[in-house]
């Protein structure tokens, strides 16, 4: 989508966001609430670059709520293993370190997870479950629209697990950091 002068480029990245998420398909999303049901598990966070960096927001709100998360490659983050999960965002589900990580995870009998653009992908072919993020129709550089797309996806699985939680913005925000 091409951007023109006349349009406000916070706008034409609203418009590729709605576009985008309209594509999510909502049995999917179920299957990935589903999935994190388990308040117990503990959970990897994993992604590279700006994928990444979404990942470890999500990984935030996911300790908010109270659950055991780690961003992998943390120097506190433990050894994964069996009846651990581990959530990784790649756009092209075919970086090195994150198949890497998803085949290490697996072998150790964690459940893999896997926000990606390309269901093809190795990555996808490797997860236990793989939610399709379609953001490939962008005007945006790189892998902008999935990064987005990824972190609005998982904020609304927050949403959808702590629905009917009572006080559950007093409880996260008891978990929120207070050494800043």
């Amino acid at each position: 989508m091409p951007m023109t002068i006349t349009q406000a480029p916070w706008l034409i990245i609203g418009q590729e966001l709605t576009q985008a998420l309209s594509r999510i398909d909502a049995n999917s999303f179920d299957g990935l609430a589903q999935i994190f049901k388990n308040s117990e598990r503990r959970w990897f966070f994993a992604g590279q670059g700006r994928s990444g960096l979404s990942a470890q927001m999500a990984a935030m709100r996911f300790m908010h709520t109270g659950r055991k998360v780690h961003f992998v490659g943390e120097a506190s983050a433990p050894s994964i293993r069996r009846n651990d999960g581990l959530l990784i965002l790649s756009a092209s589900g075919q970086t090195p370190t994150n198949l890497r990580f998803a085949r290490t995870a697996k072998l150790e009998g964690a459940t893999v997870v896997a926000l990606t653009g390309q269901m093809g992908s190795p990555l996808a072919e490797i997860a236990d479950f793989a939610l399709h993020v379609p953001a490939d129709a962008t005007a945006q550089f790189g892998g902008s629209l999935f990064e987005q797309c990824s972190l609005i996806m998982l904020d609304s699985l927050i949403f959808r697990l702590t629905a009917g939680i009572p006080d559950v913005h007093k409880a996260m925000q008891y978990r929120h950091t207070n050494l800043q």
